[in-house]
Parts: structure tokens; sequence; C-alpha cells
């Protein structure tokens, strides 16, 4: 297993990696196949794996959060993105397709009920699901929340993340004309379905860096290259979430309907120092959640990959074990 430090010193690890021992397409209507994969434990406890963006899409370094001896994992690539297909398509692909999709896959799978463990919009729709779906959920586990607000979308499209990144956001911004700047993401819309792929992935790298570059607490500001067809859906998977506000009504449609999921129980995992999504979001979720423990996790920001992030997860998925095992 791989050790890194966790806080106050201690180690903690990551779980070996583990090879599927099931892979599907499942067919989920308007033309979308969606990879699903299983791994661990085919009788252990299940567990259904949410990645952000949107258009994120899994990793294998996904499945080492959870110990493959108890746990039966199951993750799969959401509408448009990773192995799924088209890819980088938005047609039919809102946030009610992809939660229909959740329960498809529970079904297919013949899975009664599982722990749902989702970051950053994961979190998101980890919450929208339990909340429509709550007698499906054993326990929530979310890192990096983000409720899909507009004050949440100002903060990182509208300048306020740019106030302690001033330089890299000169360049995101600079990309667009000064008169199209009071909206950035109506901006970036424009030109990521222009239909001229060179420019949709110009653009698309440009989206891709600024998160990129700002996701880790010991970033030194460079947010990278992503391959063409990755930044591609995900940065236009990302902006047609967020032009349409996550296909939620009203804003602050997550904690208004928390009395729905009140008693399921739910860890959060937040970074102390997150950029992308600020611990005031995690906070609000933990005081209108009676169910919830919290774990705010100082010298980290919103990586999923940060030793602290990483570590408290480990730790959150192995008291989830004990505790349904305990209650069973």
């Amino acid at each position: 297993m791989d050790k890194f430090a966790g806080p106050k010193g201690s180690y903690h690890f990551l779980y070996p990696p583990t090879v599927p021992f099931d892979q599907r397409r499942i067919e989920v209507g308007c033309g979308h196949e969606l990879y699903v994969e299983q791994c661990g434990n085919p009788d252990g406890l299940p567990v259904v794996v949410l990645h952000g963006g949107p258009g994120g899409g899994c990793s294998p370094a996904m499945r080492r959060y959870f110990d493959p001896k108890i746990y039966r994992i199951v993750l799969f690539d959401q509408r448009g993105c990773g192995k799924s297909t088209p890819h980088a398509s938005i047609d039919a692909n809102t946030t009610w397709d992809l939660i229909a999709d959740i329960e498809r896959i529970r079904n297919d799978l013949g899975i009664a009920r599982w722990v749902v463990f989702g970051g950053s919009w994961g979190a998101t729709l980890s919450l929208l699901y339990a909340q429509t779906h709550p007698e499906r959920a054993l326990h929530l586990v979310l890192r990096g929340v983000f409720l899909m607000t507009q004050a949440e979308l100002d903060w990182f499209y509208g300048g306020g993340a740019g106030k302690f990144w001033p330089d890299l956001w000169e360049e995101f911004a600079g990309l667009i004309p000064p008169d199209e700047r009071h909206n950035l993401i109506a901006a970036y819309h424009k030109r990521l379905f222009c239909g001229d792929y060179a420019q949709e992935v110009r653009f698309a790298r440009m989206w891709t860096a600024w998160e990129n570059a700002l996701a880790s607490v010991s970033s030194d500001g460079f947010g990278g290259e992503s391959p063409a067809d990755y930044a591609r859906a995900f940065a236009r998977l990302e902006n047609h979430y967020f032009v349409n506000r996550g296909f939620l009504h009203p804003d602050g449609q997550i904690l208004a309907d928390m009395g729905r999921i009140a008693h399921i129980p739910g860890t959060i995992v937040q970074g102390r120092y997150d950029m992308i999504c600020p611990p005031i979001s995690a906070w609000a979720l933990h005081r209108a959640w009676p169910g919830s423990r919290m774990r705010m996790v100082g010298r980290a920001g919103h990586a999923l990959s940060e030793p602290g992030i990483s570590a408290e997860l480990v730790r959150a998925t192995d008291a989830v074990a004990r505790e349904i095992d305990a209650c069973s």
C-alpha cells in the first residue's frame, strides 16, 4: 500500500490498486451509453463513486479509497465523458438524466442500497440523488462540497478566486473580449460550442487549466495543458451545466431540501483552503444536516489526491464499513 503523511504527523494508506471483476456498457437512452465497472468484493458492501466536473470521468485511483475485501466498488463515467459515449455530448444531458442513470445502474447490478461517495460535482450529485431516492442511500461520503448555487459560480467565474490568483485570472478572463467579461460562463459557452474544433479546444484548455491550477493548496499556479479530447469534454460539459445552473430551481435547492435526508448519516471532508469550492458551502451543509459529521482538513485545498484529504476519506470509508456492519 502507498503510505502518505496524514494530519498531525500520522500515517495512512491508500488501498492497493484493484482490477475490475466486471466491466460493461449500459444504454440509457437518447443515444447515450455508459461505461460501468465493478471491483473489490463482489459480495461486499456496495458503494457507488460519483466523479466530479461535470465531465471529469473516473480514474483507477478512485478505486483505492475503499478496502477491496469489504467493498463492492461501482464506478461509472457520466454522460458524455470518460469511456461513455457519445463523447463531449450535451444532448439529453442534465442532472436529472444522471440521477436516472444512477438508478438504472443500481437496478441492473441488483443492488438494494448502497453507500454514495462523491467529490466536488460528485458531492452535488450525491446529495441530489439521495434527496430523490432517500431509501437507496446508506451513507453519504462527500468531499469538496459544491451546492450548485449562483454564489459559488460567481466566486470561481466572477472574480472571487481571481483575487487570490490575479495573474491566472488575467489569463483566463483575458481570452475574452472586454465587453463580454461581465459573464465569463456565457462567453466561454459561445466559444466552446462554436463548431470550430480548434477554437473549442483552445478555450477548453484554458477553462480546464484555470480549474486545475487552483485545485491543490500546494499549487505553483501551473494548470498544465490537458489532452484535447479530455479538455473539450470536461469544459463543454461543465460549462453546459453551469449555464443551466445545474438544472436546479430555485437557487439553493439542495439546502432547502435537506429535510428529505435528515435521517441519512453522512461524512463531509473539506479542505480548509479550497479555492474552487470554499468551505462555507460545506459548513452550511453540515449545519443543515443533523446526521452529518464534518472533517475540516487544514493545509488542504480541493484535490482528491491531497494527503490530508485522502487520509480523511480512507478513515471515513473504513468507519462507514464498521458502522454498517455493527448495525447489520
